[in-house]
């Protein structure tokens, strides 16, 4: 069980890029949780993912001397939906279906896959912790980095639709 929710059901095994795939399979599972249950649906999920996800690949590396095999995506998938909670916040607030805000989506993946491949700061520093922690928490962080980048951009797109509008 560790192995298939560590690996997103083997999506960790595609090559190449093993991230950039998890944090693609990250997008309709997002997708799902917002359609089920909106902003509130999304937070669960991240909370129940990092928990979930910690288990599994402390379970995956337990032993190794890899503490971070490049099959295990499950950290990705955190990532990525922090990285796209702006998102589902902004279509729960303008009543709008979330794929109306694709390019909400489409900043939030390529900051996240940025500052995940970058590991600027806090994401490099959790990195090089080198336990199951480290695993999660500088794709967490990644996140957290390109949401508030999603945020921003959010923001000056819609401060001229404002100002017009005045």
């Amino acid at each position: 069980m560790s192995r298939l929710i560590a690996t997103v059901f083997g999506v960790g095994y595609l090559r190449p890029a093993p991230g950039t795939w998890g944090s693609l399979a990250a997008l309709p599972l997002f997708y799902g949780l917002h359609l089920l249950g909106g902003i509130v649906a999304t937070l669960i999920g991240v909370i129940a993912v990092g928990v979930v996800g910690y288990w599994a690949t402390k379970q995956m590396t337990q032993g190794s001397d890899n503490h971070d095999p490049s099959e295990i995506v499950i950290d990705e998938v955190l990532g990525q939906w922090i990285a796209l909670l702006p998102v589902s916040y902004g279509a729960v607030f303008a009543g709008a279906d979330i794929l109306a805000l694709w390019p909400g989506w489409v900043v939030g993946f390529a900051a996240f896959r940025l500052f995940d491949i970058w590991k600027p700061w806090l994401v490099g520093r959790a990195d090089r912790r080198n336990d199951a922690v480290g695993v999660m928490l500088d794709d967490a962080f990644a996140g957290v980095f390109a949401a508030i980048v999603v945020f921003i951009a959010a923001a000056l797109y819609h401060i001229p639709l404002i100002m017009a509008a005045q």
